[in-house]
């Protein structure tokens, strides 16, 4: 049973989705497994999956740890040799948006472009996690749109101005648990409208999700809610020949077989 963070009424609600419905629970937030687990159902305030404003999963997250070149093909498509160490760097939370929010095109930016992620959500704190015990400290996955402005990332050699503008990256739409999904392949996907531009599957990750729970954790301490975006498929925009970046009036759809799909137009800031 998937679980979704939403506003309703003016009143930010966590609730279990049941079908085209969902059903509040008492809990303030999504992150923390032992407090979903011991959370209540409050079935008399049931409301329409329609009717709500769905947020980001976990809209403020304590860390937001991204993976970059973890998939082969893209990591061909950029020329570059196969890491041995994840690649890695951050985002901040408020560059989360819901996953049906407005993608919107900053004016300073004229590369905005698009990277489908499953993204880890941790349940359970831990520091030094073995990468047998990884799967404990996993409350479940949902998906990203890694919304990217390659004119900034590349401005520098380190890609924080390119990768955490804020209101840019779509989360969601549900939280789905472990043991409900099947990641030993799952496809993963964007569409702009009906082309199919990035198709893979979690099958060609580089680092799978123990090693970079394991890895992450080395450095600093995982906390109930921390994200982890396991990297993208070829395919981006910025690779192909010519180059493909959003442009106002886009729908874009980015998913992940058995965990979820994001679609959100793309739209101009407006001054």
């Amino acid at each position: 049973m998937p679980y979704a963070s939403y506003t309703y009424q003016g009143a930010d609600r966590v609730g279990r989705v049941d079908g085209d419905t969902l059903i509040p629970l008492d809990l303030a937030s999504l992150g923390s497994a032992d407090a979903l687990q011991a959370a209540t159902e409050l079935s008399a305030q049931a409301v329409a999956v329609s009717d709500v404003h769905l947020r980001p999963v976990i809209p403020r997250p304590d860390k937001i740890i991204c993976v970059g070149l973890n998939y082969h093909a893209h990591v061909g498509e950029t020329g570059r040799e196969l890491p041995t160490y994840p690649v890695m760097f951050t985002k901040f939370a408020g560059s989360l948006i819901g996953p049906h929010d407005d993608i919107v095109l900053p004016p300073e930016s004229a590369q905005v472009d698009y990277e489908a992620e499953l993204t880890v959500v941790i349940g359970r704190a831990g520091r030094r996690i073995p990468v047998e015990k990884a799967y404990d400290h996993v409350l479940g996955y949902t998906v990203a749109n890694d919304i990217t402005m390659r004119d900034y990332q590349y401005k520098t050699h380190q890609w924080l101005q390119g990768k955490t503008w804020d209101n840019s990256t779509p989360l969601g739409p549900y939280l789905v648990l472990p043991q409900e999904v099947d990641l030993t392949a799952a496809g993963v996907r964007t569409r702009l409208g009906d082309r199919v531009l990035q198709e893979s599957d979690t099958s060609k990750l580089i680092f799978d999700i123990p090693a970079l729970i394991s890895t992450i954790s080395q450095f600093t301490t995982l906390l109930p809610g921390d994200l982890i975006l396991t990297g993208t498929p070829g395919g981006v925009g910025y690779r192909r020949d010519p180059q493909l970046f959003l442009q106002d009036g886009d729908v874009i759809t980015v998913e992940v077989d058995g965990v979820g799909t994001l679609t959100n137009r793309v739209v101009s800031e407006q001054p």
